[in-house]
């Protein structure tokens, strides 16, 4: 009986520990399609908002799928945040379902100085290359955010330090890509990336193996033979590829140069696991500058 009494209540404490304790679920929730808008999405609201990011690390934005589970919670969300201008392109549909069963939208495309691409009729999306479009998105963002928070103030401070982070960022971009020679400013990248960076920092795109923004895409022998010769024209000693992403194309280029060129990864559409570097934007971002700066300074 004391055994029956002392477990009855137990369970009534804890019925009322419960009762007293937010639930993760009465938080709002937030819905994001890439983990590079996840993290930055994180940054701002801290505990006050749910964050949901579909988009696994070391995943390619252009043909990562979802479950019917994490497509359902794109239509209770009150919010959704996705890159938009065709990077998605293989959840586009259910951010339009998503948006068509009322779940409020961000979309970062509208909201930044878009480009489009060199050599195809087509928006850019890799908008984040260039920090101050991404302050651009932060800025946009962070209202709408408040406005589901708990406790706008948060939110408010939150995106204040993060664009002044931002701006030291955009600052340590300059000065490094400027250290680089003139002369050996000139990427050339698994597939078209950096358009935003190289407006931003006066850098040159060779070109990349892969034509267009979409890693979908499939070059041709032609294609890659002018690659080659620009390659060799312009004296390029490191090109680079995608760290989440088969390095095999980059690799015959780099065999097919008529000098002796090195392949080097970078972070450009996804981030890393959790505790590996490259696994926040800011440090992807910053680790990139390195190997780009280190690469092109022979």
């Amino acid at each position: 009986m004391r055994r029956l009494v002392a477990g009855a209540l137990t369970a009534v404490a804890l019925i009322g520990l419960v009762g007293c304790a937010p639930a993760a679920s009465d938080r709002p929730t937030v819905v994001v399609t890439t983990n590079i808008l996840g993290d930055i999405a994180s940054n701002l609201v801290g505990d006050e908002i749910e964050v949901i990011t579909l988009m696994p690390p070391n995943a390619d934005p252009h043909s990562f799928e979802l479950s019917a589970r994490e497509a359902a919670s794109m239509r209770s969300a009150d919010l959704v945040i996705s890159n938009g201008l065709g990077l998605e392109e293989g959840v586009q549909h259910h951010v339009d379902a998503s948006a068509a069963d009322g779940a409020p939208q961000f979309v970062a495309g509208d909201h930044i100085e878009v480009l489009d691409y060199a050599d195809a009729d087509a928006a850019d999306p890799h908008f984040w290359t260039d920090p101050t479009q991404t302050a651009h998105v932060v800025e946009a963002l962070a209202p709408q955010l408040a406005e589901i928070a708990g406790d706008p103030a948060t939110v408010d401070t939150a995106a204040a330090d993060y664009l002044a982070e931002l701006a030291a960022l955009d600052a340590d971009m300059a000065a490094g890509l400027a250290s680089i020679p003139e002369a050996n400013r000139a990427l050339v990248t698994n597939h078209h990336v950096f358009g935003y960076l190289a407006r931003r920092y006066d850098i040159r795109i060779l070109g990349a193996a892969v034509p267009g923004g979409t890693t979908l895409a499939a070059p041709s022998a032609s294609d890659l033979k002018e690659l080659v010769d620009a390659i060799d024209e312009a004296g390029v000693t490191t090109i680079f590829a995608d760290s989440s992403q088969p390095d095999r194309l980059m690799q015959v280029l780099a065999d097919e140069a008529g000098r002796d060129v090195r392949v080097e990864s970078l972070f450009t559409e996804s981030l890393a696991a959790a505790g590996e570097p490259g696994d926040t934007y800011l440090d992807m971002m910053r680790r990139n500058l390195q190997s780009i700066t280190d690469g092109l300074q022979q």
